[in-house]
């Protein structure tokens, strides 16, 4: 495990996972929010996106969360193992309000700079359209990757924890 992506619904918990795999096994993350929001919530180009990851990908290790479907293949196709977050919609819009109390007036850790944690209609939305949306293209695409790269399909909090605890 040297080139690891995780992706899942928001609130699913890729951004704490990427933390707590980057410290077990001393790999730099990246959280692609951080990289691709600028202050106030404005977007980074596509095209800007694209030559970051690029160039990141190019890495001999690296653990990038995040998903940014329009630039996924970039990382899919670098990566070496990826990690697919398959936690339930219930779970992740929790979590995300949890998120919004505990970053009131602040910016979160995996976050750019000046983007204040916020509440966003559009963002629950997506988090709970996103099995029926999202999730059958990712799986899809998943099935076709397990051939040739390590895929890791975790469905639950404890699936995550055991996960965890049998990294090296």
């Amino acid at each position: 495990m040297n080139k690891v992506v995780l992706i899942g619904s928001g609130g699913s918990g890729k951004s704490t996972l990427a933390r707590q795999l980057g410290k077990k096994l001393n790999i730099k993350v990246y959280h692609l929010d951080a990289l691709f929001w600028k202050p106030n919530w404005v977007g980074v180009p596509k095209a800007e996106q694209r030559k970051v990851q690029k160039e990141m990908v190019k890495k001999s290790e690296w653990i990038i969360d995040g998903n940014y479907g329009g630039t996924m293949e970039i990382r899919l196709n670098a990566a070496d193992t990826i990690i697919f977050l398959d936690t339930h919609r219930t779970i992740c819009a929790y979590r995300a309000i949890k998120r919004i109390l505990q970053y009131r007036n602040r910016t979160r850790p995996d976050m750019a700079e000046g983007c204040i944690e916020r509440v966003n209609l559009d963002f629950f939305k997506w988090i709970w359209s996103y099995p029926k949306k999202k999730r059958p293209e990712i799986v899809k695409r998943l099935n076709q990757l397990s051939r040739e790269k390590q895929v890791i399909i975790l469905k639950s909090p404890k699936e995550v924890k055991q996960f965890l605890e049998k990294v090296k």
